[in-house]
């Protein structure tokens, strides 16, 4: 008889040694963390589905207290984009009236390429929780005064309205005009559109929604700066906040109300369909490449005693890329993203947002078509999808002190990113991300091994807590926990029992490919 033998190979996990050297107390220059650091841009054309109409929307309620409940304080949530350039106002409409272009595999929920919206669509901004700033736009594609007006009018009414003032919901700020840099693209301008016109008409429109709005230096709503695709930098030529500054628009009466600048920036682009590749996105290389494009342009708006925001950013432009944007490797994207982009000078990130877009944080509404690709698919109720996790990481570091600071911690590895918080001035946590995206059929899944130093004077840590986001694989959509606990819910409140490590400072921590954790010091 011959007998088979049979080899069966292990491949055992490769875990590699690293010590990270943090400060014990907050270096000079360290970044303010504020609790709204990750906020919300929500497509116009149907703020009607986010806010919900003869009642509040329950569900995208809860999500925002959510991270209230963490810092007490609410994301920003700023309500336009490419639709607030398509909308105009009748008396004759209640809340909204819209028409859609056809979906696509590659856009399965487009935006609206005209809204018409009444009174009602304003004073809905009294179903958000107690305490909302609001960051609102107006038309100015259209080179209708007459709509943004009407706009202004309607906007004031519904804050001043004693639902929304009862629950001191207040607009921060107006836009006007969204990603104007483009209107020679998309047919609101004719080719020979520039940013010297751009001033001009901008200054024209502000004015009038500043005076229509009773706006002033001291007025608690000024006007947000801005709000370009792209930008040209030290090329002024261009667009620009450096060519703007250029040209004089903050002396102007409008430009003088302006006390936000706003960039809007997506790492990729899904517009015409092709490969986006998830590893690609998560990589720290390219995360911190896509940021710091803009650190002349933050330089620049703080010379001038402005702040400066992502007005709207997100993963892929077009809505994000299927299998890219909606997965768990896209929540440490988010993550990193985020935390790197206070390194520069970026004070807070509104992350956009639309009903059925593939990158949403949140989907507020009843789905009936497939994100991916706008194939038919059983109703698909209200939920969080998994870079929403990546916001909850962001409010428990920054904590409800108010004082939160953040720097980056020195690591020379690809594929490591790790941030140091501080409050009161002290070392309080620290967050590790390992951005490798691993996938079914991998193999073993290495880690890095973590071991701390510590530098200056300040008390020294003997424990530490260590609270995991754990992934199956950076692909996955579903089945996320946070320290064991999971936003997955019917109503996006969290679940579960809360699962944390107390471990010795001395013994370090062990970080998996496609995992984050935060590290509290106790």
């Amino acid at each position: 008889m011959i007998w088979g033998v049979h080899f069966i190979t292990f491949v055992a996990p490769i875990v590699l040694a690293i010590e990270v050297t943090i400060p014990l107390t907050a270096p000079s220059g360290a970044a303010s963390l504020m609790g709204s650091l990750v906020s919300l841009s929500i497509e116009q054309d149907r703020w009607t589905d986010w806010a919900g109409t003869t009642e509040p929307n329950t569900f995208f309620n809860n999500v925002l207290d959510n991270l209230v409940q963490i810092t007490n304080t609410l994301p920003f949530v700023r309500i336009g984009a490419d639709s607030e350039d398509h909308t105009d106002f009748s008396y004759d409409v209640e809340y909204a009236e819209d028409i859609f272009p056809p979906s696509s595999t590659i856009t399965p929920y487009p935006e609206a390429s005209n809204i018409t919206v009444g009174q009602g669509f304003y004073d809905i901004i009294s179903h958000l929780p107690n305490g909302t700033q609001v960051h609102w736009a107006v038309n100015l594609r259209e080179y209708n005064l007459t709509a943004a007006y009407l706009e202004t009018v309607a906007l004031m009414n519904a804050f001043s309205s004693a639902a929304v003032v009862e629950k001191n919901i207040t607009l921060k700020f107006i836009e006007v005009g969204n990603e104007a840099d483009l209107y020679h693209n998309n047919g609101g301008r004719n080719s020979s559109w520039n940013v010297q016109e751009y001033v001009s008409q901008w200054e024209e429109f502000a004015y009038n929604v500043s005076t229509t709005a009773n706006l002033s230096k001291t007025s608690y709503t000024k006007l947000i700066g801005a709000a370009f695709a792209e930008s040209s930098h030290y090329n002024l030529s261009g667009f620009s906040p450096q060519a703007i500054f250029n040209l004089g628009v903050l002396e102007s009466p409008a430009g003088q109300l302006i006390e936000t600048i706003s960039q809007h920036h997506y790492s990729g682009s899904f517009c015409t369909g092709g490969g986006a590749v998830l590893q690609d996105l998560m990589t720290k290389s390219y995360i911190r490449g896509n940021i710091s494009a803009y650190s002349p342009d933050v330089e620049a708006t703080l010379a001038k005693g402005l702040n400066y925001i992502l007005g709207e950013t997100n993963s892929m432009s077009c809505h994000g890329a299927p299998n890219v944007s909606n997965t768990a490797g896209a929540a440490l994207w988010l993550l990193d993203y985020t935390l790197y982009a206070t390194q520069v000078g970026i004070s807070r990130i509104h992350f956009h947002e639309g009903i059925g877009y593939k990158y949403n944080l949140i989907q507020p509404a009843t789905l009936n078509y497939s994100i991916l690709d706008g194939s038919p698919i059983a109703p698909l109720a209200p939920h969080i999808q998994p870079a929403y996790y990546a916001a909850i990481i962001v409010a428990e570091a920054i904590g409800s002190s108010g004082t939160a600071q953040a720097v980056e911690i020195t690591i020379d590895e690809n594929d490591v990113s790790g941030f140091a918080i501080f409050e009161h001035g002290s070392l309080s946590k620290a967050i590790f991300i390992n951005t490798i995206a691993y996938f079914s059929g991998a193999g073993a899944r290495n880690s890095t091994h973590i071991d701390f130093s510590f530098t200056g004077s300040g008390h020294t840590a003997n424990n530490m807590s260590v609270k995991k986001l754990k992934i199956g694989y950076a692909s996955d959509t579903t089945n996320l926990t946070w320290g064991g606990q999971t936003y997955e819910t019917s109503d996006g409140r969290v679940s579960g029992p809360l699962t944390v490590d107390v471990l010795p400072i001395s013994s370090g921590v062990d970080l998996q490919e496609t995992e984050a954790i935060l590290v509290t010091f106790l």
